[in-house]
């Protein structure tokens, strides 16, 4: 259950920041503020912060104008850990007592050292069992990036995690997916993907992938003996930097077909340990998502319908407050920013 207005998402990426207001009034949602800030190389090194003050930089900048600070951030990687658990039927109050327990069974982490979270997924009164998603985030990393958000006079209100972000941003544009379907979300980061599969209408499976749209740049930096900011416009099509050399899509090939081999191995694991009906649609965000060769390869390995995730569907843009030619270039990459400005100020476990 949630109330109030909604949270202003900022997703603060290896790469860069990207902010999304969202305005919801009478079931109709409109998107009010976007922006996109790029960061240095190696700000953000496996998830920690190198380089503070380009992020706090960055806030700064993108929220000049903006009036409202009350912020949804999210984390990722490995301090976060997703476990879909099952435990016997019990009351919320008896819930709360027992889930420090279940969570010392499946967390490799101290309980001292980490933030602890769970939802009842669904209840099976016959065997007298539930199914439960148990979250836990090392106190270290939330910390660390709740500090920046201070710093750059922002009042950080929740703290959410990269797949449930999408998640949120595909169930408000294109709906919960159907009980008997098996949907896939992959977002695609610059150092990390993350794939979050929908079975009977909730989290069924959760894996991060360490490999993302950087190993493209690296790896055609490499081949070319060209500069990363040269490799990177290369990977974009170009831009504006005339004819791409021939090597480029072989090496873009190659690096989406291992990554996507890595996505089918996910798959055929998931299918194969949790005797869940055969997957039926898998959608891509992330800036790499832009690249067709990557959903092509997905498509081509997993033998499933592959389409880029489109947050538009979220939240129509207010033309006079939205840059749309700066939306239109940077859509793919906004799904989680979408996402965490869905969360509201006041929210409730249901």
């Amino acid at each position: 259950m949630s109330e109030g207005k909604n949270l202003v998402g900022v997703d603060i990426g290896s790469s860069s920041i990207k902010v999304a207001e969202i305005n919801e009034k009478r079931g109709r949602r409109s998107l009010v503020s976007f922006g996109y800030h790029p960061l240095p190389g190696e700000t953000i090194v496996d998830g920690h912060v190198m380089n503070s003050g380009a992020i706090v930089e960055g806030l700064q900048k993108l929220f000049h104008k903006q009036k409202r600070r009350d912020v949804a951030l999210r984390v990722s990687g490995h301090s976060v850990i997703i476990k879909k658990i099952t435990m016997p039927q019990m009351t919320a109050a008896e819930l709360e007592e027992q889930i420090n327990w279940e969570a010392e069974q499946h967390i490799p982490f101290d309980l001292a050292e980490v933030e602890i979270d769970w939802n009842v997924l669904s209840h099976r009164t016959e065997q007298g069992q539930m199914d439960v998603l148990l979250v836990a985030a090392k106190k270290e990393e939330i910390n660390d990036l709740t500090n920046l958000a201070v710093e750059a006079r922002l009042r950080p209100r929740v703290v959410d995690l990269d797949a449930f972000t999408v998640q949120n941003a595909f169930e408000a544009g294109y709906g919960a997916p159907p009980p008997d379907q098996t949907v896939v979300l992959i977002h695609v980061g610059a150092s990390l993907t993350t794939l979050n599969i929908l079975a009977e209408g909730t989290t069924s499976f959760t894996r991060d992938i360490a490999n993302g749209g950087n190993q493209i740049t690296e790896e055609i930096q490499r081949a070319l003996g060209i500069s990363a900011e040269e490799a990177e416009a290369y990977k974009c099509g170009g831009d504006g930097r005339g004819l791409v050399p021939r090597e480029v899509p072989e090496v873009i090939s190659q690096v989406v077909d291992q990554l996507a081999g890595e996505i089918q191995r996910s798959l055929d694991f998931y299918l194969a340990t949790s005797g869940g009906v055969e997957v039926s649609r898998v959608l891509v965000s992330g800036g790499t998502a832009n690249i067709r060769a990557l959903l092509d390869a997905i498509e081509r390995r997993c033998r499933v319908p592959v389409e880029q995730l489109d947050p538009l569907r979220v939240a129509q843009p207010d033309g006079k407050k939205v840059d749309p030619a700066l939306l239109q270039a940077r859509s793919a990459q906004a799904a989680v920013a979408f996402g965490l400005a869905l969360r509201k100020e006041r929210e409730k476990r249901t």
